[in-house]
């Protein structure tokens, strides 16, 4: 069995427990409050003898789940907690002969285990849900003949027909066919991408209109989607720095607890003249108002429920420790190229001189270009054949001169396409100067088009700003993050990238190993500073930074290098993830802060006497399941 399969069926198998585990404790913590019920009615009827047998099945149906639970742990990790503290507490109170204070003690916290157990399910359910996602079965095409497999048998250069509705089962590229496929799985975009022959597709995804063979490009337990799945598994189990923090501080906490409680048995007695009765009961109620339950409760749900919440939307945290660290998050640098602009230059004008026809033009340097692999030629290729619609020329011969341009004859005639210094005469062409020199100050490149010695004009493209960066970096200034744009082009294109896309400062000419260097000083400057970047050339300065953000895009590299992964390049979520992180940190304060008032305020009424077993169970079990609650809303 494959890994990714051995994961799947783990994670299944813990889903049928995670299912069913509420539903138990629901039904044992109901069982108990019947039983619990008839002892009282019988205790009324002055019938102990039946009702004491009735809370004791109830204190064992009641409490074993989490009696269980609180003794392995203390086995496992040498350390009491508070489930510990709590089956203390209940013994205690049967032992003073309060047995349906301790019953009630033991039914409410076996609720507030059931709900807890429940809301953790809750915060979970993404990984079920991608888990369901993975298809079982891929049609294998062999020889023509079509076999179904299971798709752990399937290998790399294997080819699977998918046929409309199916989900995809591996990663791989459509080598027959065309399809719209719907992506959310990977990216969270729920508008259809278009697929062509040689564009890759991945595990999880749907194809929803035409059949398509795809040939496999990774083994099943190297898919991005088998990836995603991991990295969410990772996040859900790495614990932040203030949950690392709680958990020390309760092992410690509960060793005082257990202290002062010890000292409250017998020093109110000789001090304050209690009888030994209501001393014994007044310590068993400080064992349970001053346990740390909802103090516990405070993190944990919340940062998984943020975390579920920012995988649904296509924002995948490695960690807690992440999301924690975006909410003090002071500044933002920027890669550019792919990052805050789109990656591949378009064009943005055609100019030739009067007296030429536009669109023969084009088509004839569309054909010769389309013998290039250079990025600007795949750019006009791709225009001209959207703008006119028209199949290309076939020219007699092509020379292409790195890093000048191309030659060609066409029709008899030499054509020069390519750079300024590759043009003959182009001093001659005034007007193509001066037009061209005006576009170029706005950060445009230019390709130059020469027949038979004679200028003709020239195609002006860029590599243009996303239509959502000023958004973006409008959201990140209104959150009081400031932005940077590190990019290795001219002054002068980087000036005009950073007007266009509302960047606070910018550094031109900044080679990858430089970018490093940049993200250090800006440390030194705001102290907690993110980097954004395409998850590959910028891995270095990624690292540097406190958080780095990867565009994802279905790139399983940025998985691999970021610590947040945008998998559609949506930089608007940035400031999404940022708000969701803050809202998180809100949240676990609002918790902590209540927990401890709390707290604070039931011990202060076990002291003074007014506090009975009853009600401080109530408020101190009732504090834990409003903080899990509360941390819900995160899902939202």
């Amino acid at each position: 069995m494959t890994e990714f399969a051995m994961t799947k069926s783990k994670t299944e198998e813990t889903g049928l427990l995670q299912k069913w585990m509420p539903h138990a404790e629901l039904i044992a913590a109901a069982i108990c409050g019947i039983l619990i019920l008839a002892g009282w009615l019988l205790e009324l009827q002055e019938r102990s003898a039946i009702a004491i047998p009735l809370y004791v099945l109830s204190f064992i149906i009641g409490g074993f789940a989490k009696a269980k639970e609180g003794i392995e742990e203390t086995i496992e990790n040498k350390e009491l907690n508070v489930e510990m503290l709590m089956i203390f507490a209940a013994i205690g109170s049967a032992i003073i002969g309060y047995w349906t204070e301790g019953a009630i003690l033991i039914f409410i916290f076996a609720v507030s285990g059931a709900l807890e157990t429940y809301t953790m399910n809750k915060s979970y359910k993404e990984i079920s849900s991608l888990m369901n996602l993975q298809p079982e079965e891929a049609l294998l095409l062999r020889n023509g003949i079509e076999e179904k497999v299971h798709v752990s048998k399937l290998s790399i250069g294997d080819q699977i027909l998918i046929k409309p509705g199916e989900r995809v089962p591996s990663d791989g590229k459509i080598i027959k066919g065309i399809s719209n496929l719907d992506e959310a799985a990977i990216t969270g975009e729920s508008i259809p991408v278009t697929k062509n022959i040689e564009d890759v597709v991945f595990a999880g995804t749907v194809n929803l209109t035409g059949s398509i063979t795809v040939e496999i490009t990774k083994p099943n337990n190297e898919t991005l989607f088998h990836k995603i799945i991991q990295l969410v598994q990772n996040a859900q189990s790495e614990k932040s720095p203030s949950q690392l923090f709680i958990e020390k501080f309760e092992g410690t906490y509960v060793k005082v607890i257990l202290l002062v409680v010890t000292l409250m048995m017998f020093l109110p007695h000789y001090l304050l003249g209690w009888g030994w009765t209501e001393t014994f009961y007044r310590a068993m109620i400080l064992l349970v108002v001053a346990s740390p339950c909802a103090l516990v409760a405070s993190i944990m749900p919340a940062t998984l429920s943020a975390i579920s919440n920012g995988a649904r939307h296509g924002i995948l945290f490695k960690g807690g420790v992440h999301l924690e660290n975006l909410s003090h998050l002071k500044a933002i640098a920027f890669d550019k190229t792919g990052t805050l602009t789109k990656g591949k230059p378009v064009v943005t004008d055609v100019f030739f001189a009067n007296g030429n026809e536009r669109d023969p033009l084009l088509l004839t340097v569309a054909s010769i270009e389309n013998h290039s692999n250079h990025p600007l030629a795949q750019s006009i290729v791709s225009y001209v054949k959207r703008e006119l619609n028209k199949e290309l020329l076939h020219p007699e011969t092509i020379e292409d001169i790195a890093g000048k341009g191309v030659r060609a004859i066409v029709h008899h005639e030499e054509w020069r396409i390519g750079k300024a210094d590759f043009i003959n005469g182009l001093e001659s062409a005034p007007e193509i100067v001066e037009t061209s020199s005006q576009l170029a100050s706005e950060g445009k490149t230019m390709v130059y088009i020469q027949k038979n010695n004679k200028v003709l004009g020239f195609i002006a493209l860029k590599d243009v700003v996303r239509e959502e960066s000023s958004k973006a970096i409008k959201e990140l200034n209104e959150l009081g993050v400031f932005s940077v744009m590190l990019t290795g082009d001219s002054e002068k294109t980087a000036r005009v990238i950073a007007s266009e896309s509302k960047v606070d400062e910018y550094v031109a000419e900044c080679l990858p190993e430089e970018k490093v260097d940049q993200v250090k000083k800006l440390k030194e400057r705001f102290q907690t500073v993110a980097m954004v970047g395409d998850g590959i050339n910028d891995a270095p300065a990624l690292a540097t930074a406190n958080v780095g953000i990867a565009m994802g895009e279905g790139t399983d590299v940025a998985l691999e290098t970021a610590d947040v992964v945008l998998m559609k390049n949506d930089l608007p979520r940035i400031a999404e993830a940022i708000r969701l992180s803050k809202r998180m940190n809100k949240i676990i304060k609002q918790n902590i802060v209540f927990s401890l008032v709390v707290i604070m305020l039931l011990i202060a009424s076990n002291f003074i006497q007014i506090l009975d077993l009853p009600y401080g169970v109530i408020g101190h079990e009732g504090s834990t399941i409003l903080v899990i609650l509360n941390s819900l809303r995160l899902l939202r």
